[in-house]
């Protein structure tokens, strides 16, 4: 009786520590959890990947949007705050990311759109510049709230007031969901479409 009764009880433990592991999506031993409170709206985690140069792992990307989407377009129209959150897994020059970025919101935006982001890409390359270097471990956001604008976050403050041109965060996502993204098989894992634990070398 007393061992049926020890034997219930771990069961339950064991089923009450199901719904918290299934709260976090790990990769490259960065969490991201399922869900995350922008404002008063609740998003949630479409996907998380890791940013790949050659063979060597640069960054962790995780998409939070009010609802799922698996496709560009559908990310862009998707109501409500949307987030990025990027995690780095190596040191880089803040100020060569920044140019980076700029260079890939040039390629993925139509021309009108990019012109009229400039004023925040600027901002955002400012903010590269002064912070110089990013190192292993530190991370960065941009969170999208409709009438505000969107805040850049530097390991989780905000840097200055909100770009307010809805034209720059559109311009930044396709960074990563463009025609031409940074990593396309990273594109298909913020989509959904893929495993965020899949190996992009293996045979």
């Amino acid at each position: 009786m007393i061992r049926r009764t020890i034997l219930a009880a771990a069961a339950l433990l064991a089923l009450a520590a199901l719904p918290a592991q299934a709260q976090v999506t790990e990769v490259a031993g960065i969490k991201y959890e399922q869900a995350y409170q922008v404002g008063n709206t609740r998003l949630v985690l479409n996907g998380a990947g890791i940013r790949y140069k050659a063979v060597f792992k640069v960054y962790t990307a995780g998409l939070y949007l009010s609802a799922k989407a698996s496709t560009t377009e559908a990310v862009l129209a998707t109501p409500g705050p949307k987030r990025m959150h990027i995690v780095m897994l190596r040191d880089i020059d803040a100020n060569e990311l920044g140019k980076l970025f700029t260079r890939g919101m040039q390629d993925n935006s139509p021309r009108e759109e990019f012109s009229k982001s400039i004023a925040g890409t600027l901002r955002m390359s400012d903010l590269f510049s002064a912070k110089k270097r990013l190192t292993a471990g530190e991370n960065f956001s941009v969170e999208w709230v409709p009438g505000q604008g969107t805040t850049v976050l530097i390991n989780g403050k905000p840097q200055g007031e909100p770009i307010r041109e809805p034209e720059f965060f559109s311009a930044l996502m396709k960074i990563w969901l463009g025609p031409s993204p940074a990593d396309a098989q990273l594109k298909d894992v913020l989509l959904g479409k893929a495993s965020s634990t899949r190996d992009p070398f293996a045979n």
